[in-house]
This record gives C-alpha cells, sequence and structure tokens, in this order.
C-alpha cells in the first residue's frame, strides 16, 4: 500500500471545562497537517470534538475521506477516546495505518500498545512535524520504522521505542495548515463570539513543576519563533481568516523579555487588529512590571498567572519556585493594568479538608482575580507527583483526569465530600465577584457580565452558580438585569456544523 491520504482526527472528548468560554482549535494538528502537505501528503484536518461529533458521524467523515493513515492527539483525560478513535478506523478499513500522539501517549506508550496493539500501529513520541511524514516515508520505501527516532510500535510480541527524535530548532521554518481550519465554529464566547485562533509563538518549559506534564515533555527546554514571524502570522490571520482573539499556547511566552517586549512593539507599532489571551509565570509578571501599559497597548487582555496553591508548603512540594505573597502581587499588576486576571488553585490534596479549601478560597477572594479556578488535582501517570499520591489515588479511569471530577481521596474526606466543595469554591468565589461587580469599572464590568451569562448557560459550573441565585443575596443591578435576560433561556445547540470533505 503507498500511503498518500492522512486524516488528522481530534477525539471526541468532552468534559465541560473547555468549551465553557469558547471553542479551541488543535494547533498542534494544524502544523503537523501543514508539514505533511510539505511532503506531499494529502491531509483532512478533522476537529471532531470542535465539532462535536460522535461516532456514526466520524465514521461517515472517515469513510467518505478514505484515509491510509488516521493519525489522533492526546492528553490523558481523552485517551479512552483517542484508542476508540482509531479502533473505530480499523474496524472501517483494518489496512489504515494508525498513529497516536502527544502527552500521554509520549510517556505510556507501554501501557497503550501492551493493551491496543491490535489497533495501535504507532506511537509519536515528542514533536510531530518531523516524526510522522518521516515514518510514512519510511512506510512508503518498504523500510524499517525502528530505524525511525521518536517512535513506538509493537512487534515480536514486545513495546519497540526508538531513540528520542530531537526537537525541532528553527520554529520559523514551520508553516501552519491555516486554510484546512473550519473558522466558523472557533469563537470566543466573552467577546460576543468573536473569531478565535489558537496560536503557538515558542514551545517548551524551563521550570520545574512536579505536577505538570510540560516540563517533562520538553525536557525543560524552550525555542521560540521569531517576533517578526509570528507578528506576521497574526496579521495573516486577521486579514484573511478574520481572526480577531488568539490564546497563545505557550507554555511561557515571556521567558525571553527582550523577545517579548519586540513582540509587544510590533503589535503596537503595525496595529495588529488582534487581541492576545495568554498564561505566563507569576514571577515574569513582577519582571515586567514596568511595562505592563505596553502589554495592554499591544491588546493582552487577559493573563493566567498559576497561583495553585495558598500555602508556601504545597507551593514547595509542587516545585512552583515562588512565594506565597508573590502571587498576590502579580495579580495586583495585571488588575491595575486594567487586564483581566485568571488564576487557578489546584485541591483535594490528601491532607485537604472542608477548612483547608474554604481557607483557599477565602485567600482567592483576597488575592481579587477576576476569574479563578479551584481544580482537583489529577496526578498524571507519569509525573515526578505521582509516586507521592499513587496511594491516594481512587480510580485509574482516565476520563476522570480532567481537573473536574476527583481522582484521589484525601484522607480526611470521601471522594463525594470533595466534589461538593470544589463545587462550592467556584460558587463562593464567583458569587463574590458577582456581588461586588459595581466596585468593576469599565470595560472589565461587560466582560463580567458576559462571563456571568457564559456561567449561567454554557459552563460546568452552572447549576453551582444557579443555586447561589437562588438564595436571594444581594446583587448590583447590572447582575439582576442579566439574570433576568437569561432566566429561562436555553443554552443553543452545540455546533451542528459539518466540515467538507478535503
Amino acid at each position: 500500500m503507498t500511503i498518500k491520504r492522512v486524516a488528522l482526527i481530534t477525539p471526541p472528548y468532552h468534559s465541560g471545562v473547555v468549551e465553557s468560554a469558547g471553542t479551541w482549535l488543535n494547533v498542534g494538528l494544524v502544523y503537523i497537517a501543514g508539514a505533511l502537505r510539505a511532503q506531499g501528503y494529502e491531509v483532512d484536518y478533522y476537529d471532531a470534538m470542535s465539532l462535536w461529533h460522535k461516532w456514526p458521524e466520524i465514521q461517515e467523515r472517515i469513510e467518505a475521506f478514505n484515509p491510509d493513515v488516521v493519525a489522533t492527539t492526546a492528553y490523558t483525560a481523552s485517551i479512552v477516546h483517542a484508542v476508540e478513535l482509531v479502533r473505530l478506523a480499523k474496524s472501517v478499513n483494518p489496512q489504515v495505518v494508525t498513529v497516536i500522539g502527544n502527552v500521554h501517549a509520549t510517556f505510556c506508550y507501554e501501557e497503550l500498545l501492551s493493551a491496543d496493539h491490535n489497533v495501535i500501529d504507532y506511537v509519536v513520541r515528542g514533536e510531530g512535524e518531523v516524526t510522522l511524514p518521516s515514518l510514512l516515508n519510511c512506510l512508503n520505501a518498504g523500510e524499517d520504522p525502528a530505524a525511525v527516532p521518536g517512535l513506538a510500535f509493537y512487534s515480536g510480541g514486545s513495546v519497540i521505542a526508538t531513540p528520542k527524535a530531537p526537537y525541532i530548532q528553527d520554529l520559523d521554518s514551520l508553516q501552519a495548515a491555516w486554510d484546512l481550519v473550519e473558522w466558523p465554529i472557533y469563537t470566543y464566547r466573552a467577546k460576543n463570539n468573536a473569531r478565535l485562533a489558537i496560536v503557538s509563538s515558542s514551545r517548551g518549559c524551563q521550570q520545574k513543576c512536579s505536577f505538570c506534564s510540560q516540563q517533562l515533555f520538553w525536557a525543560q527546554t524552550w525555542r521560540a519563533r521569531s517576533p517578526e514571524n509570528f507578528i506576521a502570522e497574526l496579521e495573516m490571520l486577521n486579514n484573511k481568516y478574520g481572526v480577531e482573539v488568539a490564546m497563545l499556547s505557550d507554555e511561557i511566552p515571556t521567558f525571553d523579555r527582550d523577545r517579548w517586549v519586540r513582540i509587544l512593539d510590533l503589535m503596537i507599532e503595525r496595529k495588529v487588529g488582534v487581541k492576545l489571551l495568554m498564561e505566563t509565570r507569576v514571577d515574569d509578571i513582577l519582571r515586567d512590571a514596568d511595562i505592563m501599559d505596553k502589554y495592554r497597548k499591544a491588546g493582552v487582555e487577559h493573563i493566567y498567572v498559576g497561583v495553585e496553591a495558598g500555602s508556601q508548603e504545597t507551593l514547595d512540594l509542587f516545585k512552583k519556585d515562588t512565594k506565597v505573597e508573590q502571587s498576590k502581587l502579580a495579580i495586583d499588576i495585571i488588575n491595575n493594568a486594567d487586564i483581566v486576571s485568571e488564576t487557578s488553585f489546584v485541591l483535594g490534596m490528601p491532607e485537604d479538608t472542608p477548612e483547608s479549601i474554604a481557607a483557599t478560597i477565602e485567600l482567592a477572594k483576597h488575592y481579587n482575580p477576576d476569574m479563578a479556578f479551584f481544580l482537583a488535582i489529577a496526578p498524571w501517570p507519569y509525573a515526578e507527583l505521582y509516586p507521592q499520591l499513587e496511594k491516594y489515588v481512587v480510580t485509574k479511569d482516565y476520563r476522570k483526569y480532567n481537573l473536574v471530577e476527583p481522582v484521589l481521596k484525601p484522607i480526611n474526606m470521601s471522594v463525594d465530600e470533595l466534589e461538593k466543595e470544589l463545587g462550592k469554591a467556584a460558587q463562593k468565589f464567583y458569587m463574590h465577584k458577582f456581588q461586588n461587580l459595581d466596585k468593576i469599572r469599565g470595560w472589565k464590568k461587560d466582560f463580567m457580565l458576559a462571563v456571568l451569562d457564559i456561567f449561567i448557560n454554557h459552563s460546568y459550573l452552572a447549576g453551582q452558580i444557579k443555586a447561589a441565585m437562588k438564595e436571594g443575596k444581594e446583587m448590583p443591578p447590572e447582575v439582576k438585569a442579566l439574570i433576568k435576560t437569561v432566566k429561562g433561556h436555553k443554552s443553543p445547540a452545540m455546533h451542528q456544523a459539518i466540515a467538507p470533505i478535503p
């Protein structure tokens, strides 16, 4: 069989978290699609997850495109659906070559291939833009895939892993297949369903957070695109595809201050019509306190910083390399720059109790971010912290490793109690925010009203927020008016768009 047609398909996994604020494309597959096309392959980028397609629709799409290869991507919570996807592909065509990549597969390839080598032909470990085309070229040449770096596969009754592939150094050379994206489905609810892109200006993370997958996946390396190359892409996305908001997928886009300042200056000089949502570290915000006005002028509207814990002991366990008091200062800096501030707190650790969670909620109120999320610790099976937490893990059902459903039982709480406390944490924090909405000025008040609408109609937190409203607590007139508007309002049906077959 000669391989010509490759289907890149996202697994149809949903947890209710990322869908709350909008619909997000998988930028990794868009880059891999570009790399495959550069090697002469015909590609179908099919975001089944964002299209909310179910298995019969996915089967129909596979049958219509008739690919020689089906490749998918999976983080831990979506790996079960990824395996089901390649199983479906094999049922449609037993000769199709199936590939799984991304973080979970990179580290858990032995578990995957030992259990499901009948439906998983290859695992791509690490970046896919070079490894996947190299694999397909190898197969077309009739050569041994054991010579391709960055793979794992099952052969002769055992799992074979080839040497690790080197990281791609020249990120400017990568060409994303933006023309394959079904742009109408990607929107950002908090800005009136503005067209949304996910973009990447750098790859890697040099931090050592013990609970995180990224520092392991990137082996504490960091590489970046040139500011000029990145800004040119933003301008193209705005001019050609109408993108109004872009979320940086980078773990630490501000790592190199000189480079980051150049990006901000170019955004301002060229009047790029794209607003930026981003994540960075607390200490980088402290470092950049003197240029936050430049952030705002450049169009940075929303910054997430990971606080993660309210106690220094837990921060040290997480190896965050920050101090508790620095988190409050960083959030104040973001707020004072008229930028939306967001953070998260990881709860459900073995020593947690209702009292410790209540204290974290009060700390969150004190920090005063515009948005805060209270996440259930999900000890990835490959993370540095996992051996310390393994005895508290109550389920190996990876579908629950979504930061919403507890998978770990604290010593002095049941799992059900923890789940209720997590819900109450969000409820208490956001009701506090909405009751104090009159203290917020300007565009951020409109933003927070949009957030309330999202929580009532689209969020996995909707039940908790509606329950709090029934308590009849006093709220600002704007919130009361919005509640009247959305009362009885049914959320629109999830996307029913059908992406065309290339």
